[in-house]
């Protein structure tokens, strides 16, 4: 004969009435095992965990947070959940709320600024302890006011007041500029980011800061606007292909970016680094696999995401300081797209 299952068939959702019931304790005791409140005999305790494991009882947070006027809920929105800049971002976010018993509700607003609207809206109707934000490109969310603390992250809308975390985007872009002018390079191009998105006119600028204090120029035409995507840089770098004089090098305002270009200058029958060299913005893992492996500037965007939810979690928690804004450093990751002349 098969063997009797001593549990008792799940309820369509046990509550805590029927796990006391079944432990055969107090409501107050079932309430202290699960929500750590207060020290339960050994006995007790027990009882209680095999009547929850018995009647397969989940809590409900949602219920939990209307009493309490707050979740144990992270929301955090961002603008292309298809970039592969972003995963990283996020994992280092998740890793930190998990670590304070936080989880994340993520949200992908494709830089579409109604979408996000609408996703903020509906993120603090369930009560979220606290939210994170990469605004889409011309965002100009309002500076902390009522509800859940907000942290913007990488990109900061003009007027906002509240914290944020970022990457020094305009040190980088210099950064990129000068080791492409120490390998003798004087006529660059440069592939950017939308110029309504502030870390693309942040990489842009440093990087034309640099050519100045070398005394070299860049022509408007030589500026080419793409989306952080691959096919806008393949699009773009065909345009710089075709100019007159070629460029030498070109710097491009995002990693996808650069495998759009590595793309387009194999199609025009040239090879990098030895007819055009490159140098792009990121640094993420696939860029050491490229042929050739490209000289980025990586920016820490783990790192990135593990700061801001930390910032999160002071003001979840009562922190009560000035409105901070963290800037992490870049660094330059020299490989083999580069050629000097």
């Amino acid at each position: 004969m098969k063997p009797q299952n001593k549990k008792n068939p799940p309820l369509e959702r046990a509550t805590m009435h029927d796990i006391a019931s079944r432990a055969d304790v107090s409501l107050g005791t079932v309430s202290h095992v699960i929500n750590g409140t207060a020290p339960v005999r050994d006995v007790l305790k027990k009882r209680v965990l095999q009547a929850i494991d018995d009647l397969g009882y989940q809590p409900n947070h949602l219920s939990r947070g209307l009493r309490r006027n707050q979740t144990n809920l992270i929301g955090m929105i961002i603008p292309d959940i298809m970039n592969p800049f972003f995963p990283s971002v996020v994992r280092g976010v998740e890793d930190m709320a998990y670590k304070a018993s936080y989880r994340l509700l993520l949200c992908n607003a494709d830089n579409d600024v109604q979408k996000e609207t609408a996703y903020l809206n509906d993120l603090r109707s369930f009560l979220p302890a606290g939210i994170i934000l990469i605004p889409s490109l011309d965002h100009k969310i309002a500076s902390q006011g009522a509800g859940p603390p907000v942290v913007c992250m990488d990109r900061v809308p003009k007027g906002w007041k509240g914290d944020s975390v970022t990457v020094a985007n305009e040190a980088g872009g210099h950064a990129a500029a000068e080791h492409l002018i120490e390998m003798g390079h004087k006529i660059i191009g440069i592939v950017r980011g939308p110029s309504n998105v502030v870390t693309a006119e942040e990489r842009v600028t440093g990087f034309v800061k640099a050519m100045k204090a070398a005394r070299l120029s860049i022509s408007p035409e030589y500026i080419q606007e793409g989306q952080f995507d691959r096919e806008s840089g393949y699009t773009c770098t065909l345009r710089l292909l075709n100019m007159l004089p070629r460029p030498t090098a070109i710097f491009t305002a995002s990693d996808l970016m650069a495998t759009g270009a590595l793309a387009a200058i194999k199609a025009s029958k040239l090879k990098c680094p030895d007819d055009i060299s490159i140098v792009s913005f990121d640094g993420l893992a696939f860029t050491e696999l490229t042929e050739p492996a490209l000289t980025s500037i990586f920016q820490p965007s783990y790192q990135l995401g593990y700061t801001a939810a930390r910032l999160l979690l002071d003001r979840i928690n009562g922190e009560d300081f000035p409105p901070q804004n963290v800037m992490l450093d870049t660094e330059l990751k020299i490989r083999d797209s580069v050629r000097r002349i």
